[in-house]
């Protein structure tokens, strides 16, 4: 055991279990846009039985998310120590910044990862106070579909992104969401080895795609409910 808890708090250990749950966290953020689309039907019917379908999980339901906030709290808590680990390891390069070139891919996005990293977590922290933890049934939030009285999850959504600030904020974190995903996405497989001199450049551009199109696509639906609602 004490072999085990000197591998994970090695260096290389805290980098490949932040890599391991990063992509682990990316995955899930596909999933949950996919099930967001259902949003921009404009019928509250798919998305309250999308939303529906996954509270009637039950105890999985609580699994998964037990095994959710494992990933979150394993990622913030090792990104935060291995970003105070090159602190101390390199305290000249937080004096003066410069752009690095070649392999290294110093970006703007890969010096601000702490940053970007808190700021969503925040982020996280406020949207499931609004949305998992907000009004339901008991405050008056149901509708029924197929004869299944269920929460109305979508009027709750279409009730928050008619809020400017909120829009405005939610718009915000996405683009830190994309700027965290550019440099985090490349970063894991870095650091779980997988480089090679063809693979990686493949690798860097997938993970430039995929960050344009999670955080376009998530902010894209709060703008989309705004502008379409008409709210003021």
């Amino acid at each position: 055991m004490r072999r085990i808890g000197s591998i994970i708090w090695s260096s290389l250990g805290k980098k490949f279990i932040s890599a391991l749950t990063g992509l682990g966290l990316v995955l899930y953020s596909i999933a949950h846009l996919i099930g967001n689309l259902a949003l921009l039907r404009g019928d509250p019917n798919p998305f309250n039985k999308y939303a529906h379908f996954l509270e009637s999980l039950g105890w999985l339901l609580i699994i998964i998310e037990l095994g959710l906030l494992a990933f979150f709290l394993f990622h913030i808590c090792m990104g935060i120590i291995v970003w105070f680990d090159k602190r101390r390891a390199r305290p000249d390069d937080y004096v003066k910044k410069t752009d690095a070139k070649g392999a290294s891919k110093m970006t703007f996005s890969s010096k601000t990862m702490i940053y970007s990293g808190l700021i969503m977590l925040l982020f996280l922290i406020v949207h499931v106070l609004t949305f998992k933890y907000g009004p339901g049934i008991d405050e008056g939030y149901v509708t029924v579909v197929g004869g299944v009285p269920m929460r109305d999850l979508y009027r709750l959504v279409i009730e928050i992104f008619s809020n400017k600030l909120y829009v405005l904020g939610y718009t915000g974190a996405m683009v830190f969401l994309g700027f965290h995903l550019r440099h985090g996405f490349w970063s894991a497989f870095q650091s779980l080895g997988m480089q090679h001199p063809r693979l990686t450049p493949l690798i860097y551009s997938v993970g430039i795609v995929l960050a344009i199109v999670l955080a376009v696509g998530f902010l894209f639906l709060p703008i989309w409910i705004y502008f379409r609602g008409g709210a003021a």
